[in-house]
Order: structure tokens, then C-alpha cells, then sequence
């Protein structure tokens, strides 16, 4: 095969090598496609996918999802499916020249190998730059893994030449059935060791993994090694199952993205036991109060707006406790002012103004500003001839019915929520 495909067969051959002694989560990977856990709605006969593979016709490939739901193993499956060369990089331990290397090595190649990048989210623009003359020419498979958003994370060139797919976090069920089965297999498994466990005992460690089936395994791996051989494996082997669980949650991750969007939607939705549960999930996981602090700030003036124009200063009061504060104890004041803009009455109506007006200047552009209202010295206005200013303050209501724009139009559109329908009723008297 020559010393490209030697380099390849190393690393295939390093790979079952690995697979059979490694531990627990790597020995009981997925050979086939028919073999993946969970994933049904990627994986189903029916599904674009697996078609694509069938047929053999696959190009560049994403796979976005959290951690442990199957990305890699569904990379190796596909290279199995079509006995593919099969190359695998970290791109947390990768680096420039590794990468030029790999790909100029497939140059002579008749069949384009399978490049599987774990974390292609690290690579930068340039490391990803890199890949595009090889995939345009099919000179390699791309099947790239990600946790992160890959629209934010991965260049829009290398986006738009492949197909994205996105993995679901795996239930609970699908997990504790996948423990059982390693449980009793002697291949792959833990089979060898004559432990049992019951089936709660399995939902317990598989509810503790949120949604990881590697994590999952690694417990019961763990759990397993710590008993004699034959073990029953009980409620008293979970007691520090509790103490070593932790949130999947990354201040820089899809997961910090998806919490925040959540708890704002939930307070939009007038919904405080939502937005307090996804709150303690992001003081749980470490999130800056601040910035919790600052959405609120934004919140404050985009969705509550003049329906209660209390809610700003409260909100600017929170981010001045967490500053002065500090956690534990501004969690109270994140608590107690996120209950408060989910029960508050709802307006985006300041929000929409500004969007309207900006919509109107990119579409027609700029009005001249009235010379009345321009800051000349009054002889000059005199002078040209110009109409003068109206203070409004000599006026009846502090209106002097005197156009402010050459070209009058609404921006601002009150709704009927909270304080705001006082503005309502002044400005249905205007228009």
C-alpha cells in the first residue's frame, strides 16, 4: 500500500488495539451504525444519513452535540461501514504542521481517507483554512466533532461544504439499557467480573450522567473495580455517586448559550419557576453573576419596558449587588429580581421603536433636521427667514402641535400592558 497506507493501517490497527484493552466507554464503542445508541432521529433506515452511507456517497460531515452522546463513535462507525481508511486528531493536541502533514500525506491516495477531528471547534481560522483545498477536491472525508455552536465556532466556508448534523444529549433509558449490556458482556464489557446490579440501581447511575453515556460507564467501571469479583452492586456502592456528580455546564460552551436564552424565554414568558430553575443551574455551574446581573439589565428595558418602568432601576440595582455583594448571597438578589421581571407586565415596545426607526434610515436614509430646531442663535434664524422654535413648555399639555421631523412618521407603538397604557391613550390622541 506504500507508506501512506502503512501510516493509515498503523492507525487503524492502534485503534482496535485500543478499543480491546482500554477502558470501559472506549471497549464498548459501536462497530456499526446498527450498534449506535440512541440517535434515532439521525439514524433511523429511513433518515438521510445513513442512506448517504449506504451508498457510499457521503462528503464532509459535522457532528454537534454535548459531551458523550456519540460523535466520535459515530465517526468510527461510518469509517467501518465503508472500510475506509480511518485517521483520527485531537484538535486540542493538534497543531499547524501536524495538520499540513496529514493532508499532503493523502495527496497520492486513490481513495480518499476518513480525517476525524475531535474538538474542530479549537482549531482556528487559519488550521481550518487549511482543510478547504482538501475537501474541494475530495482529496479527504472531513468528519468533524464539536460541543460547540458550530456557526459561531467553524469558518462559514467550511460550514457551507458540509452537512451538519446535530446529536441529542442520550435519556436515561437508552443509558441504563447500554450499562446492562456491559454489565453482562464478556467480549467488551465487565461480564468477566460476575457483577449485577438492578435495574434502579442503573437508572440511578444513568440519571447522575446527564445525558453522558461515557461519563455513565466510567461509574459503573469504577463501581465495579472498587468490589470483590461477583459483587451485587447496591444502594450502598451509589453513596458517592451523589458527591461526584456534577453539571455539565461550560461559561464558554453551547451549554452557556442555550441556559441564558433559556431563563431570558422563560421570563418573557411570564414564567419565575422557570427562569429560578435556570438560574440555579448557571450559579450552579459557576456563571458570573455579573452577567446574569447584565441581562437582566437588558431585559429590563427590551421586554419589560414602560410597562413598569421600575423594572430598569431594580435591575441596575441587582448588578450593583452582585458587584458589592458578591456570591453567595447575590444569588438572593438574582433570585429575587428574575421572579420579578417574569411577573412583570410585558412591553417591547421602546425595543421595536429603536428597530423600527433604524429599519426606516437603512431604507430611505437620513431626514435633513428642521431648522427650527437646529441650535442657530435666533438673530441668524431670523435672518434666513426660518420658522422659530416652539417651546413646548408655553404651551397647553407642553405640546405646540410643532412637526419634529420634516417628514412625519411612527415609530413607537404603545401597547395597552402596565403603566404604558397611559402613553396608549396619549398617543391615540395624537395619531
Amino acid at each position: 500500500m506504500g507508506e501512506q497506507g502503512d501510516f493509515f493501517q498503523f492507525a487503524c490497527d492502534n485503534q482496535k488495539k485500543e478499543n480491546s484493552h482500554g477502558p470501559l466507554a472506549l471497549r464498548m464503542r459501536p462497530k456499526k451504525l446498527s450498534q449506535m445508541v440512541g440517535q434515532r432521529h439521525l439514524l433511523n433506515e429511513n433518515c438521510i444519513l445513513p442512506k448517504l452511507i449506504r451508498r457510499n456517497s457521503f462528503g464532509s460531515l459535522i457532528f454537534w452535540g454535548p459531551p458523550g452522546c456519540g460523535k466520535t463513535s459515530l465517526a468510527e462507525a461510518i469509517a467501518n461501514e465503508i472500510e475506509g481508511q480511518f485517521i483520527a486528531i485531537n484538535a486540542a493536541t493538534s497543531n499547524v504542521n501536524e495538520l499540513r502533514n496529514i493532508l499532503q500525506s493523502t495527496n497520492n491516495e486513490t481513495k480518499p481517507p476518513v480525517l476525524f477531528i475531535d474538538e474542530i471547534h479549537r482549531f482556528n481560522r487559519s488550521q481550518q483554512d487549511l482543510l478547504l483545498p482538501y475537501i474541494e477536491r475530495n482529496g479527504i472525508r472531513l468528519i468533524g466533532a464539536t460541543t460547540y455552536t458550530p456557526s459561531i465556532y467553524i469558518i462559514a466556508p467550511l460550514l457551507s461544504r458540509s452537512h451538519l448534523f446535530a446529536l441529542e444529549a442520550l435519556d436515561e433509558e437508552i443509558i441504563a439499557s447500554h450499562l446492562s449490556e456491559a454489565l453482562l458482556d464478556t467480549n467488551r464489557g465487565l461480564g468477566n467480573s460476575g457483577c449485577t446490579a438492578t435495574e434502579e440501581v442503573l437508572r440511578i447511575i444513568a440519571s447522575a450522567s446527564d445525558g453522558d453515556l461515557r461519563r455513565a460507564l466510567n461509574h459503573l467501571e469504577m463501581m465495579v473495580a472498587g468490589v470483590p469479583v461477583g459483587s451485587h452492586i447496591s444502594w450502598e456502592t451509589l453513596e458517592n455517586l451523589g458527591q461526584e456528580r456534577h453539571l455539565r455546564y461550560d461559561r464558554n460552551q453551547s451549554e452557556h448559550h442555550a441556559t441564558i436564552s433559556a431563563y431570558i424565554k422563560s421570563m418573557r414568558g411570564c414564567d419565575p419557576d422557570a427562569a429560578v430553575y435556570w438560574l440555579a443551574k448557571m450559579l450552579n455551574g459557576g456563571e458570573d453573576p455579573r452577567f446574569i446581573a447584565r441581562r437582566l439589565i437588558i431585559f429590563a428595558s427590551e421586554d419589560v419596558g414602560l410597562a413598569d418602568s421600575s423594572a430598569l432601576p431594580l435591575a441596575i440595582a441587582c448588578f450593583d449587588a452582585c458587584e458589592k455583594v458578591g456570591l453567595p448571597e447575590c444569588a438572593i438578589n438574582l433570585s429575587h429580581v428574575s421572579v420579578f421581571m417574569a411577573g412583570a407586565p410585558k412591553s417591547n415596545s421602546t425595543y421595536m421603536a429603536l428597530q423600527n426607526a433604524r429599519r426606516d434610515i437603512q431604507l430611505y436614509g437620513i431626514q435633513p433636521v428642521p431648522t427650527y430646531l437646529q441650535n442657530r442663535p435666533h438673530s441668524l434664524a431670523k435672518k434666513l427667514g426660518d420658522e422659530s422654535y416652539r417651546y413646548a413648555h408655553d404651551y397647553e399639555n407642553n405640546s405646540s402641535s410643532q412637526a419634529h421631523m420634516i417628514n412625519k412618521k411612527q415609530f413607537y407603538f404603545p401597547k395597552r400592558a402596565g403603566d404604558e397604557g397611559k402613553n396608549r391613550e396619549r398617543k391615540d390622541g395624537e395619531y
